[in-house]
């Protein structure tokens, strides 16, 4: 049991220690969860397109039928986000999807999605991971069963009326997008769904691999250089990928190939105003782009840690318009408060449809100001990070790379905004044994000289 480690997003770890055993052992933990809580209605039970995720999805369904819970089935690996969506959608008490999202073939992983369909808040993980035991089914005659059901169908026709409902008909005929699965569980959803809505769709990497072509699942510029090119070679308008359990995408421009997350939101965020009001909710890793848009249009903007969790809690809190993280995680008002990769393809596409991205958003820098991110990773043991961080306390400088600091954000690590505008930004990451070093600038080079005054800031103290 110890080497089980709920994360940011659940237990994720290599096949060597991801065990049939251990995963019976989180079965275990959430169907007592659960029924400590008093739910008992039916748990979905998802995973994405690894080897062995359908394996240990039965295992996690045996445990609990075993515990008294009706099971729900996909026919087939299906992304996360349509389990989030079926559990509000069909009043289930939570689901389990087993998923290492964009982590390499030799990873697996396990999350657990309560009853609202939002990420779990801690002190859920925390009581779950106090109840991790081996199996302690009841009597045979007080077993669950489990059913397939259709995943697919309930969230296209919800995702169909909510970008109806904010860009009128979400109808994309004469759009052609090219899809990019990444060989991971968006293929035959984010597609088909882009097809209902009338597009033309050019698939990449729409089969089935378990070892996504021996690379990892993540949707980022060094992995989509077919995409890129299918884009700017003019054989489609737009491109979109998911990550490997499609609850991330990422967009590729005509003019800008790859677009910077920052930048999407951003005109995601524009474009929401055009029919509707409210605040819009980021992670302190994600641009101030957002809080220009937001003053311009006399709405507000709620910063959180990284970690969609925050994002959907601060969602629910403040009736926010979007949500969204510089990593391609978004939902939007009116869905379940968990990012979803397959409606942000439908959104991102009607977006377009409407006036080309690229045009948006170089209004948008027009209007507010040129803004270019970056990020680097510095290694640092998981038992390290707490002390790194402890001394980096005695050690925030008056100034960053000649410019004075105005203040300090400790939400998340340790976030400097300077005098400037600028700011960095340095946080563990809950995935990975490194510290994330982000910078925020007016150009390239002035957020390298902050990533590397970043740099040498923390890595004295590892």
């Amino acid at each position: 049991m110890e080497t089980i480690s709920f994360g940011t997003d659940g237990w994720r770890a290599t096949l060597e220690e991801f065990t049939a055993p251990r995963v019976r052992a989180v079965g275990q933990a959430v169907a007592s969860y659960l029924r400590d809580e008093g739910l008992d209605a039916p748990v979905a039970v998802g995973y994405d397109a690894r080897g062995s995720s359908r394996g240990f999805a039965e295992e996690l369904a045996r445990v609990l039928c075993a515990n008294g819970f009706d099971v729900l089935l996909p026919e087939r690996d299906r992304p996360t986000p349509l389990f989030a969506f079926g559990i509000v959608d069909r009043d289930l008490a939570g689901a389990l999807v087993v998923t290492a999202s964009h982590n390499p073939p030799e990873y697996n992983g396990v999350k657990f999605v309560p009853a609202d369909g939002a990420p779990a808040l801690p002190e859920v993980m925390d009581a779950i991971d106090d109840r991790l035991a081996e199996p302690d089914p009841l009597p045979e005659s007080e077993h669950g069963r489990v059913r397939e059901v259709d995943f697919v169908d309930p969230h296209a026709e919800s995702c169909l009326e909510l970008v109806a409902s904010v860009a009128g008909e979400a109808d994309l005929d004469g759009l052609t997008v090219a899809y990019d699965a990444m060989h991971g569980s968006g293929r035959d959803t984010t597609d088909a769904l882009l097809s209902r809505a009338g597009a033309s769709v050019e698939r990449l990497r729409c089969e089935r691999d378990p070892e996504f072509g021996g690379a990892s699942p993540e949707p980022a510029p060094e992995n989509l250089a077919d995409l890129v090119e299918t884009v700017r070679s003019g054989e489609a308008d737009l491109g979109i990928a998911n990550d490997g359990d499609a609850d991330r995408l990422a967009v590729v421009t005509p003019e800008r190939g790859y677009l910077d997350e920052n930048l999407f939101f951003a005109a995601l965020y524009d474009f929401l105003l055009e029919a509707d009001s409210g605040p819009a909710v980021r992670t302190v890793s994600t641009t101030y782009l957002i809080d220009r848009v937001a003053e311009a249009h006399g709405e507000s903007v709620h910063e959180v840690p990284v970690g969609f969790k925050w994002v959907a809690e601060a969602m629910a809190d403040s009736d926010a318009l979007v949500g969204g993280e510089e990593s391609g995680g978004f939902t939007i008002r009116g869905h379940v408060r968990e990012k979803d990769g397959v409606l942000m393809a439908l959104v991102a596409a009607a977006m377009h449809a409407a006036e080309p991205i690229d045009e948006r958003v170089d209004r948008l820098l027009d209007e507010h100001g040129t803004v270019v991110q970056n990020k680097i990773s510095v290694a640092c043991p998981d038992h390290e990070k707490a002390r790194v961080l402890g001394d980096l306390e005695a050690e925030i400088p008056d100034a960053v790379a000649g410019t004075p600091v105005a203040d300090v954000n400790t939400a998340d690590g340790f976030k400097l905004r300077l005098e400037d505008g600028s700011w960095l930004l340095v946080r563990p990451s809950g995935t990975e044994p490194v510290l994330r070093v982000y910078a925020e600038a007016e150009s390239d080079d002035r957020v390298a000289e902050l990533l590397e005054a970043g740099e040498g800031l923390v890595e004295p103290l590892v």
